[in-house]
């Protein structure tokens, strides 16, 4: 039985589902799974969470708390020697307190004899992931995903020291395990690719009203989820007669600057953004659409999506799906078979790509059974989860 505690930086959290689907299947196929959480999720929207997974979420307490309690175990000597003279030697540089995490969460480790710790992403959960291995030996392994892959920011704990102590480097695209690969030739021999996984029975397949027109869009409001060209194309559809209504569900900072390029672009009876919405909501909402568009974009600093899960959901719904070719996108998403990709950043090609699906509810409803077939065989959670399992006992 895989027995391993899972580190992350917020759990659950509305924008990373595919951590809570993946926690909650790895436990219904047995795993003994602890879940750790260096913050506590804030201004969330209303999930329909599983609370056996959510209420055994161990939460660590704020800086100020969590130095005092580690502070004492160091006075009690419960710490490893190592831990304690990384921890002064340490001080208050920069990333300091990833050291106080490690040291809270191994001695729970320790204590409950876990000898197995997962973070995703390769940022503050890994580093303190890191330091748990350090400071107490236990082994971890980490999934990479995108801006943490394609857009790192600098720490003293880089990617290559991150990468060199894990034990599997686990990642959701081929895509990524090519760049991962290249990036870090010395580790492309525990790089694997494993696909986020979705519930497909919790989708209802679409059911293409006769004369709805509905496209329908899921994401941060972020500038790499490329929101702007969707209302760019929406600005280009509206010349054609026919009426058609686009609803862009999740929040972010650019809410206020997407609100105004609708009202300049007098779409205001045609695209609105709904706020983030519960996993239930979405899969009604998917259900009632027309198509599913996210035109994904690089951003300016080098960030991209790597395998946009709300894609597979769509796919899992029956929709067909228009999006980008940038990393891992066109491994779900197949021009003329699932939908269509476009170059990004062109609302013109992205406007001409959305129109006939609007317009022909035969083929979109054929491209959506494709893209239905093709969830079921790549991007089932039970297939995934039990892939990974295996990597997580096969590397312990």
């Amino acid at each position: 039985m895989l027995r391993v505690a899972y580190l992350f930086e917020r759990f659950p959290s509305f924008g990373q589902t595919f951590c809570y689907r993946e926690v909650a299947e790895l436990v219904r196929q047995g795993a003994a799974v602890t879940v750790f959480s260096l913050r506590r999720p804030t201004g969330e929207p209303p999930q329909d969470w599983d609370s056996e997974i959510t209420e055994g979420v161990v939460y660590l307490s704020g800086e100020a708390e969590l130095v005092k309690e580690i502070d004492r175990a160091i006075s009690r000597d419960q710490l490893p020697e190592e831990a304690v003279r990384r921890l002064k030697e340490w001080d208050r540089q920069s990333d300091f307190l990833r050291l106080y995490q490690a040291a809270y969460v191994g001695l729970r480790l320790q204590k409950a004899g876990i000898e197995r710790v997962h973070a995703h992403f390769a940022g503050m959960a890994a580093r303190t992931a890191y330091w748990i291995k350090q400071f107490f030996g236990i082994d971890y392994s980490l999934t990479a995903h995108a801006n943490d892959i394609f857009a790192p920011r600098d720490f003293v704990i880089s990617l290559t020291k991150l990468f060199d102590a894990a034990s599997a480097i686990v990642t959701v695209s081929d895509f990524a395990v090519d760049h991962l690969k290249r990036q870090f030739p010395q580790d492309a021999a525990k790089i694997h690719r494993v696909y986020n996984g979705v519930e497909l029975a919790r989708f209802k397949p679409a059911a293409f009203p006769e004369g709805a027109r509905l496209i329908v869009s899921v994401g941060r409001l972020i500038e790499k989820k490329g929101f702007t060209d969707l209302i760019t194309a929406c600005e280009i559809l509206k010349t054609d007669t026919s009426s058609f209504q686009c609803e862009i569900i999740g929040d972010g900072p650019l809410e206020g600057p997407l609100r105004t390029q609708i009202v300049n672009a007098h779409l205001q009876d045609r695209v609105k953004l709904l706020g983030p919405r519960t996993q239930t909501e979405i899969t009604a909402r998917l259900a009632a659409a027309t198509v599913f568009v996210l035109p994904c974009r690089q951003a300016a600093d080098g960030d991209m999506d790597n395998l946009p899960t709300v894609i597979m959901e769509a796919m899992a719904a029956g929709l067909p799906v228009i999006s980008t070719a940038l990393a891992g996108i066109p491994e779900m998403v197949q021009s003329g078979v699932t939908g269509a990709l476009v170059p990004q950043k062109d609302p013109v090609a992205l406007a001409s790509a959305i129109a006939p699906l609007l317009s022909n509810s035969a083929v979109a409803r054929e491209y959506g059974a494709r893209g239905r077939e093709l969830a079921e065989a790549k991007f089932s959670v039970e297939k995934n989860a039990g892939l990974l399992a295996k990597i997580l006992q096969r590397t312990a």
